[in-house]
């Protein structure tokens, strides 16, 4: 019997991971675009035995004023595929994971790009779906606002469809076998054998009813950022017990939740540097990130040391925005406590 092994996943930021890092005197404050920097930190990822770094991404700045984006480490950095084909090449064994949207993207040519740094990695290449969540980004794509929860997530249910059949060699329309669906038409094959891993790994982090379907029918790896074990619990069974209904079995879904460790040789030196980290977070950044996960643009009208006001259920980030919401009652945090918990750990 083999015996059970954690898996880990390191994000990548090229600054650390708390938001505000990059405001620490000794922080590395243009290594959001060093790439010597960027592979070191894929090399300590791979000699340390993880089984993946992790580019998130959004096409876009992640806050509507200029003045909060100068703000964060959020605002600089690498388009992630193209990052990832550079480490590719210095690595050897860890996996390589980026986000790409179903929204602003069609798929014939994410497949492409991504079975491209799967073949330029020797099969190391997963793709973590995300159906984006923030007007901001919207903007940036002729769009008249963000879609509906429901619609972004049809469209990625049809887009990952696609996605996988291209992969798999299941389209090609010179036999009769493309795609002409709701949203997406594809006709031609991909220029490129199939993957040396099979295909590229799945990776999703949506955690609403939907999003959990969605993972269910097509998730390698899941990840999550519950608050409690007893949250973690019920998000792992209730995703594990969904997999039959696509006629999957439990163990062919990974579950990875998040965690954001401080490290240092005592407790007592690691509560002193994470209290540092959090004093340099400034209060219209911190309120910003809240903002956005809670999707309302007018927080600030709100006192930051009273508590979170009853909000409307969004069109954004459901599950995330349900997750604040839930912490802030559970233990009457205002919103200056909030907004710097969730800052500090990147959500």
């Amino acid at each position: 019997m083999t015996a059970r092994q954690i898996k880990l996943g390191a994000f990548l930021w090229a600054t650390g991971h708390h938001i505000a890092a990059w405001r620490h005197p000794k922080a590395h404050v243009t290594a959001g675009t060093d790439i010597d920097h960027y592979i070191a930190l894929a090399r300590t990822a791979e000699a340390a035995k993880f089984d993946m770094i992790f580019c998130e991404d959004a096409a876009g700045l992640r806050e509507a004023n200029v003045g909060i984006a100068s703000q964060t480490s959020r605002s600089i950095g690498f388009e992630p595929i193209s990052l990832l084909s550079a480490l590719a090449v210095q690595t050897s064994r860890i996996g390589l994971v980026s986000t790409a949207s179903t929204s602003y993207n069609e798929p014939y040519g994410l497949a492409r790009a991504f079975l491209s740094l799967d073949h330029l990695s020797g099969g190391r290449a997963g793709w973590n779906l995300v159906t984006s969540a923030s007007p901001v980004e919207a903007a940036n794509f002729g769009s008249t606002g963000l879609k509906p929860h429901a619609d972004r997530y049809e469209r990625a249910r049809e887009f990952a469809e696609v996605v996988t059949g291209l992969w798999n060699g299941k389209l090609d329309g010179a036999s009769g076998s493309g795609h002409d669906g709701q949203s997406f038409s594809v006709r031609d094959p991909l220029d490129l054998p199939r993957s040396p891993q099979g295909a590229p790994v799945m990776v999703q982090a949506g955690a609403s009813d939907v999003g959990r379907d969605l993972a269910a029918r097509t998730a390698d790896v899941v990840f999550t950022a519950a608050q409690t074990f007893e949250e973690a619990k019920a998000f792992y069974d209730d995703l594990k017990g969904r997999l039959a209904a696509y006629g999957r079995e439990p163990d062919d879904i990974k579950i990875m939740p998040g965690v954001a460790p401080v490290v240092a040789e005592t407790e007592a030196e690691a509560r002193e540097k994470y209290e540092e980290l959090q004093a340099l977070i400034p209060d219209d950044v911190g309120v910003a990130l809240l903002s956005s996960y809670l999707s309302i643009s007018d927080l600030w009208r709100y006192p930051i040391n009273g508590p979170l006001p009853d909000l409307p259920e969004s069109e954004g980030m459901k599950s995330r925005q349900a997750l604040v919401i839930e912490q802030s009652r559970r233990d009457g945090l205002s919103i200056r406590e909030l907004a710097r918990h969730f800052a500090g750990a990147r959500g």
